[in-house]
């Protein structure tokens, strides 16, 4: 596979001490003289930009004139938070960094393959199982902080002591399926969306720049899939049922 440049200028900077760091812990990397791969310089540049973009919006805050970027992160936290209170309910608050900061990183991630001599990193699956396993974790780590564990743990027994034998394999298979939901769903749109696109373009370039903007539409509704379902299940795990 082509080595994008990005990801050249990293190993070139970084690739020995990561190699070391690798060894010591016994990692074997998939590639020795290139032990960055593609998908996490993508998911580096992704946070670089990101901590950026944030950096100079939060030095430009006004309240008397905001403008530029401000109005769009306003905009998109408002809608977030609303949302979310209806999905999750009252305490909808207290998730809403991380619901704010997964859907700014996905949506960035799925839209960066748009630039010439970039890839989407949510492409890989190594990255949407991270992402779906931060969501997996998170959403748990909610419920037992609102319930307890024991009483958050009850749920997985069903109402009833006699069926609970049968209850918990089901309910654990259920919730890790979770992460498989979350992940492939992801990537495997945004893969095959970053194919076809680079398939048309070469075919047909007025082809391809029809379909860069459905790539646009398939990035923005993944991400609200994803951030979506996520919701759902904090939801899930915070209501006072349990």
């Amino acid at each position: 596979m082509h080595e994008l440049w990005f990801t050249r200028l990293l190993n070139a900077a970084f690739g020995g001490p990561v190699l070391a760091l690798l060894h010591w812990l016994h990692i074997r990397p998939a590639n020795p003289q290139a032990p960055i791969p593609g998908q996490v310089a993508m998911e580096i540049l992704v946070a670089l930009f990101l901590g950026v973009l944030g950096t100079l919006v939060g030095r430009a805050l006004s309240v008397e004139n905001p403008r530029g970027w401000q109005h769009i992160f306003e905009w998109l936290w408002t809608g977030l938070d609303q949302h979310s209170e209806e999905v999750i309910g009252h305490e909808s608050h207290r998730f809403l960094g991380l619901i704010f900061t997964l859907t700014i990183f996905i949506l960035a991630g799925n839209l960066l393959g748009l630039i010439p001599g970039f890839e989407s990193p949510t492409g890989s699956e190594s990255v949407t199982l991270g992402l779906a396993v931060v969501a997996f974790l998170y959403y748990h780590w909610a419920g037992v902080r609102k319930h307890g564990g024991k009483h958050y743990l009850k749920q997985f027994a069903g109402p009833m002591p006699a069926i609970a034998p049968l209850m918990v394999p089901i309910e654990v298979i259920s919730h890790f399926a979770r992460i498989l939901s979350l992940s492939v769903r992801l990537y495997a749109n945004m893969f095959a969306g970053d194919m076809v696109i680079v398939m048309m373009t070469a075919l047909v370039p007025v082809a391809g720049v029809l379909f860069m903007g459905f790539h646009v539409f398939e990035a923005l509704l993944q991400t609200y899939i994803f951030v979506l379902l996520t919701m759902v299940y904090l939801g899930s795990a915070v209501a006072e049922e349990h």
